[in-house]
């Protein structure tokens, strides 16, 4: 493994730096008010809902089809360009099928449905788990810190953000369509810029008389066996599922309702989610130090207990500067979620199995909560209205953090992958003369 004194000098890290910063920026655009173009376009909460459901159970799917690949595929960025393609047709695939589908209603609503959930998931939705596990792969593979690397994908989202409510405001389809010029750029990084060191560890890895560094699918089909991953799941099932339940599919109404006019709603919530992903980025170089402080299991555990008080809050508050304040956690939340969920894998199990980890573990598993959740929680916000939802959902994650205290293992506990070592346990191993 290379190792580098900044990452500046590392022809890896600037490769995947920039096509996450891409994806990102494909993918920002028009994620960020896809809630409200299905608003536009004529569809309640619940229909809202059961869209996201769709989405969610077609993006479980692929999600595990993409780690299974990927990790048999080790740094072979095939499936990434398929991807990146994908990406790229966003626009026309939207205006010209998704769209007119959905405005048909009855059953051409629902095929269209159908249709888009596998379009967006592969090229989006489960597309962003496979672009942060190849990028993490990368990261130990050529020796960067992956944080800062994840970074720039924070701050793709975050620039696109800014400008992405203006945009909406004029033709909502343009977000869409400036998605696919991204996507295209995407592609070019992921199929053009191939740096020497790639070249050579996929030259060494194709040696028939190498040692396997791939998992065999017996392994990859082994991980849904382990109790210990189905404790995590559970976790996530009920924490991390509600970045899109709570944060996609009901946060941007609620925040445009507070404004005397939708469209100023719409402007500003589009400046404060590009504030908000800045800082996200920025705490994403933030949140390794935090882990180096207090641990993988307890910055996890952290992470829950932000999420908790910021959907509570949000019911708490009914203006718009202490509702945007409240909003702005969210920075501190979604890496607090990710990078520790990454360390916890590869802590506690073979790093072979990372990406399929990964999206089972993590991703999969916010998915299924998103299946479950999205269209109850959408009726019932209907029904009863945005503060009792938001408190609804805020208990949920009281009680799964509850039950990370429990369950979560800590860091020391099943270390079946690499070691972590919070800085106090290091400056204790270098005292006692330990250097491994």
């Amino acid at each position: 493994m290379n190792r580098f004194t900044t990452p500046f000098k590392s022809p890896s890290y600037l490769q995947s730096s920039l096509g996450i910063f891409m994806f990102f920026c494909s993918w920002g655009i028009w994620w960020s008010f896809f809630q409200r173009w299905l608003n536009t376009i004529g569809l309640d909460g619940a229909e809202v809902g059961q869209i996201y459901s769709i989405n969610s159970l077609a993006t479980l799917i692929i999600m595990f089809v993409y780690g299974t690949i990927q990790d048999q595929l080790g740094i072979k960025r095939r499936l990434v360009v398929i991807v990146s393609a994908i990406a790229a047709l966003v626009g026309p695939f939207v205006q010209f099928i998704y769209a007119p589908m959905i405005l048909a209603g009855g059953s051409t609503r629902f095929i269209g449905a159908l249709i888009g959930s596998v379009v967006l998931s592969a090229g989006f939705m489960a597309g962003c788990s496979l672009f942060e596990a190849f990028t993490e792969r990368y990261s130990r593979k050529f020796g960067f810190e992956y944080g800062q690397s994840r970074a720039w994908g924070s701050f793709g989202y975050a620039i696109v953000a800014l400008i992405a409510g203006h945009i909406f405001n004029v033709n909502p389809l343009l977000n869409f369509w400036i998605g696919s010029i991204f996507g295209v750029g995407m592609l070019c990084v992921y199929l053009f810029w191939v740096p020497a060191e790639q070249r050579e560890l996929i030259k060494q890895e194709a040696d028939p008389n190498a040692a396997p560094t791939n998992p065999s699918f017996k392994e990859m089909i082994h991980v849904l066996k382990m109790p210990t991953l189905w404790v995590l799941i559970v976790f996530m099932l009920l924490t991390n599922t509600f970045y899109t339940v709570f944060d996609q599919q009901m946060f941007p109404t609620y925040y445009a309702s507070l404004f005397p006019t939708v469209e100023i709603g719409n402007a500003t919530y589009g400046t404060l989610n590009g504030i908000q992903v800045f800082l996200e980025s920025a705490m994403m170089g933030v949140v390794p130090i935090i882990m180096r402080k207090i641990g993988v299991r307890n910055a996890l555990l952290l992470g829950a207990f932000v999420m908790f008080a910021r959907i509570g809050l949000c019911g708490v508050f009914h203006d718009p500067v202490g509702v945007s304040i409240v909003k702005l956690f969210h920075s501190i939340e979604v890496p607090l979620f990710c990078l520790p969920a990454f360390r916890y894998f590869t802590l506690h199990f073979d790093t072979k199995l990372s990406a399929t980890l990964y999206m089972v573990g993590f991703q999969i598993a916010s998915q299924v909560g998103q299946v479950i959740f999205s269209t109850p929680l959408g009726a019932l916000h209907d029904k009863l209205g945005d503060r009792p939802t938001f408190f609804t959902i805020s208990a949920i994650v009281l009680v799964a953090l509850i039950y990370g205290l429990f369950v979560i293992k800590k860091d020391n506990e099943s270390v079946e992958g690499d070691p972590f070592y919070t800085d106090k346990q290091l400056r204790e191993r270098q005292a006692q003369g330990i250097t491994d």
